[in-house]
């Protein structure tokens, strides 16, 4: 299979997160910054389409793409529909994890990811308001995808790293949206951090669920 169109692909999603990371992520809300954000994942989508990789990681990428969107935009509803795509999209990855064969966590992987989960109701919870039920439900949709990447079977330390990535990047997320105080100094590193840790962990759940990884 010629790779070019694959690889020119993935060039341009990289591209476009690392103009993100070092330009918009720290800027205010606007339709450019919208664009580069959505289309640094939304790339992801032919590379991985031209390659096989299996169906639930595209419709997650693609919920993820539109959680990108739908994050962007003002309002409440606007932040709870993106919460939304993004629990679908956790969803699918966990789908695809169990079909490649995932079974029961190693414990002593499992109870420090547990452990982070339960702490959300000390030091994130308290701070959602109306959001409370909402976030809940986000922490057990991502903590139970978590569960099933610790589950795969050995030959998908890349997917597994990608998952964690991801979990590191929701942490992130809370932190900058809801606990750190307005005019934090560490906030534009925080957001930085968090970018790199969910633009990465999309890729390597990606690449590593190509039909060419080792199962």
């Amino acid at each position: 299979m010629d790779l070019f169109l694959p690889a020119a692909c993935l060039a341009l999603a990289l591209g476009l997160a690392l103009i993100y990371g070092a330009r918009f992520a720290v800027l205010p809300v606007s339709g450019v910054k919208s664009a580069v954000k959505v289309l640094s994942v939304a790339a992801l989508l032919p590379f991985g389409l031209l390659l096989g990789a299996p169906v639930p990681v595209l419709i997650g990428l693609a919920l993820g793409a539109l959680g990108d969107f739908l994050l962007s935009r003002p309002g409440e509803r606007a932040f709870l529909a993106g919460m939304g795509a993004f629990g679908l999209g956790h969803l699918a990855y966990a789908a695809q994890f169990w079909g490649q064969g995932a079974g029961a966590p190693v414990p002593f992987l499992a109870l420090p990811l547990i452990a982070l989960a339960l702490s959300t109701e000390v030091w994130l919870a308290p701070k959602t308001g109306a959001l409370r039920w909402p976030v809940r439900a986000y922490v057990v949709i991502i903590t139970l995808m978590a569960l099933a990447a610790l589950s795969l079977p050995p030959g998908f330390g890349v997917t597994l790293a990608g998952a964690l990535l991801f979990v590191l990047s929701d942490a992130l997320l809370a932190l900058d949206l809801f606990v750190l105080p307005p005019g934090a100094r560490m906030r534009p590193l925080i957001q930085r951090l968090l970018w790199t840790a969910y633009w990465s962990g999309q890729a390597l759940i990606l690449i590593g669920l190509l039909p060419a990884h080792p199962a």
